[in-house]
């Protein structure tokens, strides 16, 4: 018996429009739209694309709330049998969609959601937790490639088939199950470490996390002579967002010059989209001070406060901007003779 399968999609995929439609509310159309015609080819007889579920990238992150009332209410009304959302490749605001629905369902409903997109999408460490995340490319060239993995995964978890990340392609879990071995764990590890002294390969059963070192940087030797700049992640912009840095999944950063003023109340407040706005809009140099280094400046206990303000907005934002985003930073205020930079989050 042929099961059924949800599709979700955002606005550019559902045909609806580009940026300018990011903002649509929520919809269900009973039709393979987009991929979810790809996908329904491709899955043969052992499912059916019953509808497809859009919503604008925009509305989706900016008005969860009331998309997952919606979501909710689609889910009750046609019952799946399970959910395939994306591929939402490295596009940020789309992966945190797939994401929250993906964490919305396996909290109140016992349906498999199965996703895609690429390694360095902001919405992959909430996805993974809660879906089956297949890799994807960095972009929708690779849609042939991606949907045909994710509709084997498909296959294998309506049929009730065992799955493993390595085995079937998917983004590890992370998840710890108990199952039943010949050898105890000591013997296991006896025999990992023989193979290790013996230069042969092994796996271990459970890998360590690989962190990022950096190396820090030499001390400023005469702080009274520095110039200091600020830099904040905060996403305290210019009021009316001149540049419209995303309030989530950043793409860009911004650059202002506050040579003329002592403090950024009245002229900035923030756009970003993780945290409560109220306290930063009142006084935004609770998030990025530059009032108390304009004091400093006076006092004569820094040098100078740099002419220009760098912003951009940290929730969300993948690994390879954000490090995309230092890079351009770091190397304007090196070229600029900056000593030191004072930066914040939330």
């Amino acid at each position: 018996m042929s099961k059924n399968i949800l599709y979700y999609v955002n606005q550019f995929f559902g045909q609806i429009g580009g940026e300018d439609k990011a903002d649509i509310e929520p919809l269900y159309k009973e039709e393979k739209i987009g991929p979810a015609m790809a996908f329904d080819q491709t899955i043969g007889d052992e499912g059916e694309v019953i509808g497809t579920l859009i919503c604008g990238d925009n509305y989706f992150n900016e008005h969860l709330e009331e998309t997952l009332k919606f979501i909710k209410e689609t889910l009750d009304r046609v019952k799946p049998d399970i959910i395939v959302a994306g591929p939402a490749f490295n596009a940020g605001r789309y992966g945190m969609a797939c994401a929250n629905l993906a964490k919305f369902v396996e909290e109140n409903y016992d349906i498999p959601v199965v996703t895609s997109m690429f390694e360095e999408n902001p919405g992959l460490e909430i996805a993974k937790k809660a879906a089956y995340v297949i890799p994807a490319g960095h972009s929708a060239a690779s849609m042939r490639k991606t949907i045909k993995p994710m509709s084997e995964l498909v296959k294998k978890i309506l049929n009730g088939e065992e799955i493993k990340p390595k085995t079937d392609g998917y983004f590890a879990q992370g998840k710890r199950l108990t199952v039943l071995v010949e050898k105890r764990g000591s013997l296991r590890a006896i025999d990992m470490l023989m193979k290790r002294l013996n230069d042969e390969e092994f796996e271990t059963e459970l890998p360590m996390p690989v962190f990022d070192k950096v190396e820090p940087a030499e001390p400023i030797k005469d702080i009274s002579k520095a110039t200091i700049a600020l830099v904040t992640s905060g996403g305290i912009v210019p009021e009316g967002n001149p540049d419209r840095i995303q309030s989530a999944s950043a793409q860009k950063w911004g650059k202002y010059d506050i040579s003329s003023i002592d403090e950024l109340k009245g002229e900035y407040c923030t756009i970003h989209g993780g945290y409560d706005p109220v306290y930063a809009n009142e006084f935004p140099d609770r998030v990025a001070p530059l009032d108390k280094l304009k004091e400093l400046e006076k006092e004569n206990k820094i040098g100078k406060v740099y002419d220009y303000f760098y912003t951009t907005t940290g929730t969300g934002t993948s690994v390879g901007n954000a490090m995309k985003f230092g890079k351009e930073i770091g190397k304007e205020l090196k070229e600029a003779g900056v000593d030191g930079v004072i930066l914040t989050s939330t």
